[in-house]
């Protein structure tokens, strides 16, 4: 239901095929204000296609970025396009049963194996966990840097499924970033700082930055940021920076913050087998253009 870390696996995916395949991502948009399909251009916003295609579209600018709510749509109107994509990343689509795709990406967190987990409302599953056998691979995501060879090992038992199962970290980056500039993590002090963060699951973002409660402000996923909002956010964060998520940076930055407002970038890295999983990818992608 969120938070497996679909963002940076995607932005992975982008940087990995992009140099030689012309690629498109298709998302939903979700909570943008807008309907049907949308093919990003100049005059895209994070609210008229989504924080996450939005981010996409501003640091990918060599991809196509596409929202439809009805994928099948959404894949017929990019094939329409003059430059026609060789490949479709659909960054939330394991539901989405319209679609056939050709290579299906199963991710699921290291502390919330899908194996351990449940259906809603008690668990976070949206779907039985035999759903996975419709997965060609697995990714563990948000997996301690040096996860050891035995717990990789316990978890592919956990999972017991005859399919590879791979490992990725999130890796952060080691400077901070706003619109015009940035600056090296080592000079934030956690006194002259807000957080404010609206992701599924902040918790590792928070502790990564070391940030005190009192120096915290937590909204909803994909959180709208109200007028309301954004005073309180100014008056919280009086002579401080304000550093926040990637995402949250896209639906933040047209309300007048920018003196104030940084990100700190994530990314998504294999730990283990890497060039096995790159190779993967890039075989089927292959075997699909040839």
């Amino acid at each position: 239901m969120g938070g497996t870390g679909k963002t940076p696996q995607i932005e992975y995916l982008i940087r990995l095929l992009s140099p030689n395949y012309r690629v498109a991502t298709l998302s939903r948009g979700y909570k943008r204000k807008s309907q049907g399909f949308i093919l990003a251009n100049d005059a895209a916003t994070a609210e008229t296609i989504g924080d996450e295609p939005f981010q996409y579209f501003k640091k990918f600018p060599q991809i196509q970025v596409a929202v439809d709510t009805d994928r099948t749509n959404g894949i017929n109107q990019l094939l329409q396009q003059e430059v026609k994509p060789e490949v479709i990343l659909l960054d939330d689509a394991f539901q989405h049963r319209r679609v056939r795709a050709g290579l299906y990406v199963l991710l699921t967190t290291y502390e919330e194996l899908f194996c351990e987990d449940y259906l809603l409302p008690t668990g976070n599953l949206r779907e039985s966990r035999r759903g996975a056998q419709r997965a060609d691979m697995i990714m563990v995501t948000k997996c301690p840097a040096s996860i050891s060879q035995v717990a990789q090992r316990s978890i592919k038992k956990k999972i017991g499924l005859d399919i590879p199962v791979f490992f990725s970290t999130i890796a952060y980056d080691d400077h901070l970033y706003s619109e015009t500039k940035s600056m090296p993590l080592t000079t934030l002090k956690s006194n002259e700082t807000l957080v404010v963060a609206g992701i599924a699951k902040p918790k590792p973002f928070l502790e990564y930055l070391g940030a005190k409660k009192q120096n915290t402000m937590l909204f909803e996923d994909h959180h709208h940021f109200t007028a309301n909002d954004i005073r309180e956010i100014k008056i919280k964060a009086t002579n401080k920076i304000i550093v926040t998520t990637e995402k949250d940076f896209v639906r933040l930055q047209s309300h007048n913050l920018q003196e104030q407002l940084y990100y700190l970038p994530i990314s998504c890295k294999v730990v283990f087998n890497q060039e096995l999983f790159n190779q993967s990818i890039i075989d089927f992608v292959q075997s699909k253009n040839n």
